[in-house]
């Protein structure tokens, strides 16, 4: 496959048709849900919601320019932590009812086939086997566009439609039952669709909160020590981190090369990201050289222009 010019432009319009498709199969999961009086089709649906969640974030990761095309950081500011409490909401609200409403058609009915009919039909399998096909196909173009263009937005988003396809062809299955008479099946598949949207809820959350939260990932003084290693360092400083040792870090620091190093700042830069990644695991290093701290002030933008930088945006 021929390299792709701008990987980042390439993600950011695949999530874009992912999101608008999947808005679309939450109408139709909603609708049918409702149609057809299923709990298990509206449970279901909140895995879409989650889908949603999840694809708008990738969305935000490959859209800001900030972030190194294809390889993304998983740290977001206050439109993503708003998005995850709203999220919280809505899933809390949704899952209590649903599984409130399960519950109660389970326990207080002695007599199982007294239970609220729910209106299957051939057209609606139909339906539902289009939309899980659709979602196993764009699964599996994403994970294959993920590992082409090295994205970790797309991988993670493909993963999470994924699972929610197979969970489609679970519910789709349990459908067929009630249709052909097992009627107790719609509320037992919905609570354990329920279920599992917590868990997948939690997970999302799981991935995204750490990373919210403005907090130290390295000590700026372990830091600095690996740093001073690499030969032609002078002294680094305003060192910051974010992130998560072991997952993904993200890094930022100022550097002061001895004046017989400037010449080789991009292979000093590749060996500082390298001595950090070797003790670290992943991470990311953004670098600001300057020739001589004492002389160059930040706010001096020609005399930075003249050297190699990695700027970054923390907001």
């Amino acid at each position: 496959m021929a390299e792709v010019r701008n990987p980042r432009g390439v993600s950011r319009q695949v999530l874009f048709v992912t999101l608008w498709l999947t808005l679309l199969v939450l109408a139709v999961k909603v609708w049918a849900g409702w149609a057809t009086r299923s709990l298990s089709l509206l449970a279901e649906a909140l895995h879409t919601v989650i889908d949603s969640f999840s694809t708008v974030l990738s969305l935000i990761a490959v859209s800001t320019p900030h972030r190194i095309s294809g390889r993304e950081i998983w740290g977001h500011g206050r439109l993503e932590a708003t998005l995850a409490l709203m999220l919280s909401a809505v899933l809390g609200f949704a899952c209590f009812s649903l599984l409130g409403l399960s519950v109660q058609q389970l326990g207080t009915t002695q007599d199982l086939t007294s239970l609220l009919p729910v209106r299957i039909s051939l057209p609606l399998i139909g339906l539902l086997t289009i939309v899980f096909l659709a979602s196993l196909g764009l699964a599996s173009f994403q994970k294959h566009l993920a590992k082409t263009l090295e994205s970790t937005a797309l991988r993670v988003n493909a993963n999470q439609i994924l699972q929610d396809a197979w969970l489609t062809l679970v519910v789709l299955i349990g459908l067929i039952g009630i249709w052909k008479g097992y009627r107790w099946l719609d509320p037992l598949i919905a609570i354990g669709m329920v279920l599992t949207a917590v868990i997948s809820g939690w997970r999302v959350l799981n991935w995204q909160l750490p990373l919210m939260v403005r907090q130290t990932a390295i000590a700026p003084e372990a830091i600095s020590q690996l740093v001073k290693q690499v030969q032609g360092i002078v002294t680094c400083y305003q060192i910051r981190s974010r992130g998560i040792v072991g997952r993904q870090v993200l890094i930022e620091m100022r550097l002061v090369l001895h004046p017989e190093f400037i010449g080789a700042s991009q292979w000093i830069m590749e060996q500082i990201e390298a001595t950090i990644r070797e003790h670290y695991g992943p991470v990311q290093v953004w670098m600001e050289i300057d020739d001589d701290r004492d002389e160059l002030h930040p706010s001096d933008e020609r005399a930075r222009s003249q050297n190699p930088s990695r700027k970054l945006d923390w907001n």
